[in-house]
């Protein structure tokens, strides 16, 4: 649902593939993204440069602000410090979404841009209990924003996205971002390859 009055929204972008179909609905419905590339999570660096590149892109292509958070992945280390061997799905990737989303939550904040979310609500890889709840606790850290908590995925959204990526040739990652998630990805492809 969208919120009333909503005109404009800071909107955490994981990747090209997963705001495409994001953003063109929100332009569909008037309301004006500034997308925010926040994601120190992904490693190595050349795949964030690669995502990163992608995302800005697309945004291009549109006319859509855009604006790159900074790339500190050794921070991002330290906030997921002890969780390393969370699997997917588990207390790292909440504590993640929470360091990424309280980063776009002061972004919006400084822009005066009322409410924020986040494209990480499109995959169906991520639990949108533990977006919503990270979603939520950068709202509680910030004074005069909102988190705008939405599935992404309903409405032929995801079925978009994969047209979009298609159609845009966008580089389509095989894994979350991190290393962690990197590790589990290519052991279950080893697994899986020795059945």
């Amino acid at each position: 649902m969208v919120p009333d009055g909503v005109s404009e929204v800071l909107l955490h972008a994981c990747c090209a593939p997963c705001s495409s179909a994001i953003v063109e609905w929100l332009l569909q419905h008037d309301i004006h993204p500034t997308i925010f590339y926040y994601n120190p999570n992904i490693f190595p660096r050349e795949e964030y440069e690669i995502r990163k590149n992608e995302s800005k892109r697309h945004a291009d292509s549109l006319g859509v602000r855009w604006i790159d958070g900074d790339y500190d992945h050794n921070a991002w280390l330290q906030g997921v410090c002890g969780l390393e061997d969370e699997p997917e799905r588990g207390r790292r990737c909440e504590q993640c979404f929470t360091l990424r989303l309280t980063a776009a939550a002061r972004k919006a904040q400084e822009l005066g841009i009322k409410y924020f979310a986040t494209t990480l609500a499109s995959s169906r890889w991520k639990s949108l209990a533990q977006i919503e709840r990270a979603g939520l606790a950068a709202q509680q850290e910030t004074d005069n924003v909102v988190f705008w908590a939405q599935n992404w995925r309903k409405g032929g959204l995801y079925e978009r996205r994969n047209q979009l990526l298609k159609e845009f040739d966008f580089y389509n990652q095989q894994y979350c971002g991190c290393e962690f998630s990197k590790q589990q990805r290519e052991a279950y492809e080893k697994a899986k390859n020795m059945k």
